[in-house]
């Protein structure tokens, strides 16, 4: 099992600046390189201070400057934002900025405040998303594509330049059946339980696997992501104060994902929410090393290829570099020789 360390871009305090933030991000790849994670993965969001890059290819090819090996993963990018006839040159020149390293991890988007204000609301992006991927993979991988369909018609067209490889696509699916016809289609999947069940996981799990099987040939070296709040926690104290920093993050998550979207000049109003503290730790890995390899490990055994590591809750940004390279020094090598087991 693999890890990818995810570049959370939160902002708590508006006063600390989107340059000294964006600098924070690229020193984390950095550290994710030298500390031996498969890659990096970028978000994308407007208009809030959570997860807050507005065009993560442009932060991809600044961290391909600064490193040389690790892979570079949007995650995800939002198709119903955009004009594909736009997005796939940029997605061109990226990889090649990139040195091949770039995996186009795409979905519909999740926050309704924010999609809405950016022209789509939310109950048009799963049709809108399905026909932007569909009109992307034809400017990547055809010359002169025409379409007539509901959101794009156009003439003939030729994306230049052309893509020098095939770029790795994953897609952002979370409800099984979902993740079961996606993988069938040969694409990389990544996904979250987000605070539901280690059942539902399973679930997730079984569907990639299915639609894996049934892919053959296609989908056989495409791979399950698993995003997760992960922090490895010095001592329970620790643990405590990064739990409580997790509780105020997702306070404001939850008000733009299933919430009222209440935002004040850019800023996510932190909500009250129905889950305690207590029950938000069960379903966050904040802990320290041995309960931490326990937990993963069940991960590894189910057949998660990689962990997609959410360890950005508002602490320090020193707290989090160290953080990286305890996590590589004492929970990575732990997890390198676990084989999956069956979880039919």
């Amino acid at each position: 099992m693999d890890f990818n360390h995810f570049l959370s871009s939160y902002l708590p305090d508006p006063s600390y600046g989107g340059t000294r933030l964006y600098r924070d991000m690229v020193e984390q790849a950095v550290q994710a390189e030298k500390c031996g994670y498969r890659g990096v993965s970028i978000p994308e969001h407007h208009l809030i201070n959570i997860l807050l890059v507005p065009s993560p290819l442009q932060l991809a090819v600044k961290i391909a400057s600064v490193t040389s090996r690790i892979e570079l993963v949007t995650s995800i990018a939002v198709l119903p934002i955009r004009d594909m006839r736009v997005f796939a040159g940029e997605v061109v020149q990226a990889d090649m900025l990139c040195d091949g390293r770039l995996v186009l991890g795409v979905g519909r988007g999740a926050f309704a405040y924010e999609v809405g204000r950016l022209g789509t609301p939310i109950e048009e992006t799963k049709k809108k998303f399905e026909e932007s991927l569909a009109v992307l993979e034809a400017l990547l991988t055809r010359e002169e594509v025409s379409w007539d369909g509901d959101y794009y018609t156009f003439d003939p067209i030729t994306v230049m330049p052309r893509p020098e490889r095939a770029i790795p696509l994953m897609l952002a699916v979370m409800v099984p059946e979902g993740i079961y016809h996606t993988a069938r289609k040969g694409y990389h999947v990544q996904t979250t339980p987000l605070q539901a069940s280690h059942t539902i996981l399973l679930e997730q799990v079984n569907a990639f696997r299915r639609g894996k099987i049934e892919a053959a040939a296609t989908g056989k070296n495409n791979r399950l992501a698993l995003q997760r709040g992960i922090y490895l926690a010095r001592d329970a104290a620790d643990a405590r104060a990064k739990l409580e920093l997790a509780s105020t993050y997702y306070q404001r998550f939850d008000n733009v994902y299933s919430g009222p979207g209440i935002v004040d000049r850019g800023t996510i109003r932190p909500l009250p929410r129905k889950q305690t503290v207590e029950e938000l730790g069960r379903s966050l890995i904040i802990c320290e090393a041995n309960e931490m390899i326990d937990r993963l490990s069940a991960y590894s055994e189910a057949g998660i290829d990689e962990v997609i590591v959410t360890s950005n809750f508002g602490q320090e940004q020193s707290e989090t570099l160290d953080m990286m390279a305890r996590f590589s020094a004492e929970v990575m090598p732990q997890l390198s020789g676990i084989r999956q087991k069956s979880v039919a």
